[in-house]
């Protein structure tokens, strides 16, 4: 039926009466109208979809609650990468970046917009013809998770935007995060049903915003500020940044009402330090200031290095310190079989939570330190995030206090505990054993370039050892289709595809397996070396020092890690099972001629115009030449392409020979040295 001209008008008048009083509450902290009228609205304008759904539109406010439950988190790849700040701690630092970017840009001064550090979860909005079509969190800064269905349940992001000259589709990108006054009611509501509380507002916010079910995060206190774009047209942008945010502030996307163009690093610092003052009677936390060059075009001439930009730097705010008492010192085993040593504490409220461990990173920290149990000593908030302690209070040692020492053997599965001279960090040797690393070797044994047990990903992995399904790679080929279907959208079908793609991996090579089985510094190069100059994986794991030292790519650091992976006899009893399951391989075979550049050892670096590094690495391997990663007294030839990296010193300290692209491309014509 056709729905009458009035009730589309008046569907219309209401959507934008809730959403104007939804920028009073939310966003101006001034409303208008008590929440029974705001709800009366709500309640007509829902009376009205529900006998005309054709009424309902992506941007209508009954939307924000509407959106039933997701299994599961999508990827997202962004348009243009999210990228993370570098960090100023002193006022140094400060003055070291704007002396930079001046020097970069041949200026004697520059404006910049400072702004409140948010402490929060970043996001990416996108609009297409004013309307909020996707939102996305930072993730790894290239890939994020589509969360759209949850930022739509936050009050103070538009669905449709205001006005009429916004681009056809860009993307927004800024904080979402917990104001102090509503995470305090949050907590006391969870405190009063007995339910657990949140540590600080930042994390309530992140896990607001991942819930799988919007309606909880629709009955969380969120509030959000834009603090730039991400994908826009050029030819739209305005000439600086807080043109910019201007822009973003008229089109109903809120600001930090904080945010203020100031001149040069005098000009930061003033800023810092007023709010630096201001800092704990702001409605949101904070952890710092953000300085961005206002100049776009300044902006684009600077440009990234590595994963941040150079024309912005977040200046952080001092953590806050306080004393308390080391109970013990634990180590913890992580999931790539690093040791940590950990201080237990006595309780201590710092920077805003209470503090019971701190990470004391590694056997060299504790002696610089000198940290020993039942010491008095400083924490930290570093960054108003991870606690550290400081230092030790000396004159409040009790006599006789004696120095910590790590562990000999891993406190999770007693095999060995690898520490080589000159490295600070001490690992498990038991990678296929150790209970702490049981997911990370099972995902990188399954992964593409391993065993390629295509369809176990990683939340399948954390299933099955969270169930106690599995404990080692060798029970993977125990399972069965009952056990499987049984897992959380699993299925009989999927659970089949599994059995047959692992029954499938079972047929490999030597050099798969080698690899799969994550001895520490035996890469895919390393791998097929190691099978191709033994033959078999007995030979290899009977091999002495000297016969590994042989073999072309394996120095006396990588000799060490594979003697003792196959000197611990649970990875032997894993790898034994492994057999027994059916894992095998046919036996290399011999090269039925001599290549031109066979035994010869080559190393690839910098870029080659003429041809790609893998296409490099192909045509020499077809020579018979082998390829390997590192520089050392074996290599015969390094081949430098443009801007080639420190393997070209090494080259140069070891006398090894160096090919330019010219004499690369005379070599492969000639099919000789």
């Amino acid at each position: 039926m056709s729905v009458p001209a009035e009730v589309v008008e008046k569907a219309r008048k209401l959507r934008e009466e809730i959403e104007f009083h939804n920028v009073r509450y939310y966003r101006l902290d001034d409303p208008l109208i008590t929440d029974a009228e705001y709800d009366r609205l709500m309640a007509e304008l829902l009376a009205i979809e529900a006998r005309y759904p054709e009424l309902v539109t992506p941007d209508s406010p009954t939307q924000r609650v509407g959106a039933p439950p997701v299994e599961a988190f999508t990827e997202v790849r962004h348009e243009v990468p999210m990228l993370s700040l570098e960090n100023a701690f002193s006022e140094e630092d400060l003055t070291a970046f704007d002396r930079r970017v001046r020097k970069e840009l041949s200026r004697d001064t520059l404006e910049y917009v400072a702004e409140p550090k948010l402490d929060g979860l970043a996001v990416n909005l996108l609009y297409q013809d004013g309307v909020l079509v996707q939102a996305a969190t930072r993730g790894d800064g290239e890939v994020g998770e589509d969360v759209t269905h949850n930022v739509r349940a936050v009050r103070a992001i538009p669905l449709r935007l205001k006005g009429e000259d916004f681009p056809d589709r860009f993307e927004a990108r800024g904080e979402v995060f917990m104001p102090k006054r509503g995470f305090l009611a949050l907590n006391e509501r969870a405190r009063r049903s007995g339910e657990k509380t949140f540590v600080n507002p930042r994390n309530a916010a992140a896990g607001s915003l991942r819930q799988l079910d919007a309606r909880v995060t629709a009955s969380r206190p969120l509030s959000f500020y834009a603090y730039g774009i991400g994908a826009f047209p050029d030819a739209r942008l305005p000439a600086t940044q807080h043109e910019l945010l201007e822009s973003l502030q008229r089109w109903g996307l809120p600001v930090s009402p904080e945010y203020r163009v100031v001149r040069g690093a005098a000009g930061c610092l003033e800023y810092y330090r007023s709010l630096g003052e201001r800092r704990h009677d702001l409605p949101y936390d904070i952890d710092g200031v953000v300085y961005k060059v206002d100049d776009l075009k300044a902006q684009a001439e600077l440009g990234f290095v590595s994963r941040a930009p150079r024309w912005a730097i977040a200046h952080k705010f001092p953590a806050e310190e306080a004393r308390t008492r080391v109970v013990g010192i634990d180590v913890q085993v992580g999931r790539t079989g690093v040791l940590t040593p950990v201080a237990r504490l006595e309780p201590v409220f710092v920077g805003g939570v209470t503090v019971t461990n701190a990470t004391l990173h590694n056997a060299d920290e504790i002696r610089r330190k000198d940290v020993r149990p039942g010491d008095t000593v400083i924490v930290r908030r570093a960054g108003d995030v991870i606690p550290e302690i400081v230092r030790v209070v000396p004159e409040l040692r009790k006599p006789g206090a004696e120095p910590f020492r790590m562990p000999e053997v891993c406190p999770e599965c007693g095999s060995a505990v690898e520490a080589e001279p000159g490295e600070v960090l001490a690992r498990c040797s038991g990678g296929l054993y150790c209970p702490a690393q049981h997911k990370e070797s099972i995902k990188h044994f399954a992964s593409r370039r391993a065993m390629d047990i295509e369809g176990l990903g990683d939340k399948l992995v954390d299933q099955l050892v969270g169930r106690k399904l599995i404990a080692t790679v060798a029970d993977l080929y125990r399972l069965d289709l009952d056990r499987l279907a049984g897992l959380d959208r699993m299925g009989e079908k999927s659970a089949a595809n599994l059995l047959a793609a692992l029954e499938r991996s079972k047929r490999t090579t030597l050099a798969r397996f080698l690899y799969a089985l994550g001895i520490r510094d035996v890469g895919e190069v390393t791998a097929k070396v190691l099978s191709e100059h033994f033959g078999s994986l007995e030979a290899l794991m009977e091999a002495t020092e000297e016969e590994l030292l042989a073999v072309a790519d394996v120095g006396p650091v990588v000799s060490r890690h594979i003697r003792l992976f196959f000197a611990q006899p649970h990875n032997r009893e894993v790898i034994s099972q492994l057999l027994a399951c059916g894992v095998s391989w046919e036996k290399p075979a011999p090269a039925p001629r001599k290549l031109p550049l066979q035994g010869l050892v080559f190393v690839l670096t910098g870029t080659l115009a003429s041809m790609s590094r893998d296409e490099a690495r192909a045509r020499l391997e077809a020579l018979g030449a082998k390829c390997t990663g590192s520089v050392s007294r074996n290599t015969s030839f390094v081949v430098a392409g443009s801007e080639p990296g420190s393997k070209l010193d090494k080259a140069s300290e070891l006398g090894v020979p160096v090919l330019d692209e010219k004499g690369f491309l005379d070599l492969l014509e000639r099919g000789r040295p």
